[in-house]
């Protein structure tokens, strides 16, 4: 055990903890049993502190990556909690099989991405994680070891995915894998005029494969909402044969530049080069390789570093198609009052019901980014408030200022999974930074 200091990847949170990293089934028993506070980890790339918590334990899983067993007829795979993201597609993409559910970045564990239900820019049309977990090897200091599915121990299976590691260790996990047919995917470009336009273009239909997503403008008011939808399909016209592989990518994506590079003017400069580069240069159809599509942040890192050490923030919200009107209706009221510094603003399609604490439900998630300064805080605020108001659903794993008014208002199971969670565990030994500031 040692002594090592961890941020949250917004910066928004610091702490020395201290960090156990077992290699063997046994030493995650032995670590775990003298702690009244454990909490796991996995590659620590969770926007809040979901993995650690000041003076405590975390138990690294680093060294649990290894495939278990695979079942290529059924599209079935167990592979350990610690196993990365590049790692499991690296194997499963020469079966011509994968994980659609992949956050935007391949050193994330799979036990971190079942901790958290993540999705990835399929959601629209495979939905989260959730769809594809089968079965999951759990240890918990007072349970023991726990097997998890829907046929076994079922409601600690349901609070387990999406449960932010607070009903123990997630050891190894059973996969049901989808089909890759083809070869990396198509690409194709639109221009959008307004946030409205991009939820025109974005296409909610789930008959064919198509994953989109957008990237608006927010350079001032008369550029709020203009963009471009993307639109990526899995390219047919190659043979299987050709190679899709992940690169093992080691930037460090919590190293900075120091000082913040992003204001009202490089956030316009970036801006307009990016829409010009779009609008102008580049091809409206283009072939785009696997990696660039899934893992749109890999060589890209430096766009976390211009936040500086102060880091940034980040608010995603998922919002039923009922409500997309008034809601951008209501972000551009408050635009024009506070005029934030948003540095990212995207929309895509997302699909799924939302239950527990899992950020998962039928809509579109609209996502931005923010310099962390008191105007923009003040601005996150408001749309905390027209969260409440429409019953909207904001992301607990991306917002480490999100207040728990809000997540109660927003999150009807709240109490019903804390009332779960603490049946299962009474003396509540699982606990992270950021289960303390949800209060559970």
């Amino acid at each position: 055990m040692f002594e090592k200091k961890f941020k949250s990847l917004d910066k928004s949170y610091t702490a020395k903890i201290f960090l156990k990293k077992p290699d063997k089934y046994r030493e995650i028993e032995k670590i775990s049993s003298n702690l009244d506070n454990i909490i796991t980890m996995g590659s620590c790339y969770s926007y809040t502190p979901a993995s650690f918590k000041e003076n405590k334990v975390s138990i690294n899983l680093k060294k649990f990556n290894r495939i278990i067993e695979f079942d290529k007829e059924n599209k079935l795979i167990t592979v350990e909690a610690g196993i990365k993201l590049s790692e499991l597609l690296n194997f499963t993409l020469k079966h011509g099989l994968w994980l659609p559910q992949t956050p935007g970045y391949p050193s994330i564990t799979i036990g971190g991405a079942l901790a958290t239900n993540s999705h990835g820019k399929s959601c629209g049309y495979h939905g989260t994680i959730r769809n594809q977990i089968k079965k999951i090897l759990i240890f918990h200091k007072n349970h023991g070891w726990v097997k998890l599915s829907e046929d076994e121990n079922k409601k600690i299976f349901d609070l387990t995915i999406g449960g932010l590691g607070l009903t123990g260790t997630i050891v190894n996990v059973q996969l049901k894998l989808k089909k890759f047919s083809g070869n990396n995917f198509i690409t194709k470009v639109e221009k959008t005029t307004s946030s409205k336009d991009t939820i025109k273009k974005i296409n909610f239909s789930d008959n064919k494969e198509i994953y989109y997503y957008s990237w608006n403008r927010t350079d001032g008011f008369d550029n709020f909402g203009k963009g471009f939808v993307f639109q990526n399909e899995i390219n047919l016209g190659k043979n299987i044969i050709e190679t899709k592989k992940i690169s093992l990518y080691k930037q460090n994506i919590y190293k900075t530049f120091g000082l913040n590079f992003w204001n009202s003017f490089t956030i316009k400069l970036g801006q307009s080069f990016y829409y010009n580069f779009f609008k102008y240069l580049k091809k409206k159809k283009f072939e785009d390789n696997f990696q660039n599509v899934i893992f749109p942040f890999v060589g890209k890192e430096f766009y976390f570093k211009l936040f500086g050490n102060k880091g940034f923030l980040e608010s995603q919200i998922i919002v039923p198609s009922k409500k997309i009107d008034v809601f951008i209706d209501e972000i551009e009221n408050i635009y024009k009052k506070y005029s934030p510094d948003i540095t990212l603003y995207s929309i895509k399609n997302f699909k799924g019901k939302c239950s527990d604490l899992r950020f998962e439900d039928d809509g579109m998630c609209f996502t931005f980014d923010f310099i962390k300064n008191t105007k923009n805080i003040d601005f996150m605020e408001k749309l905390d408030k027209i969260c409440e108001k429409y019953e909207l659903i904001p992301s607990i794993i991306k917002d480490s200022r999100l207040g728990l008014n809000t997540i109660k208002k927003c999150y009807k199971d709240y109490y019903n999974f804390k009332d779960r969670l603490n049946d299962f565990d009474n003396k509540r030994i699982y606990r992270s930074a950021l289960s303390d500031r949800l209060n559970i």
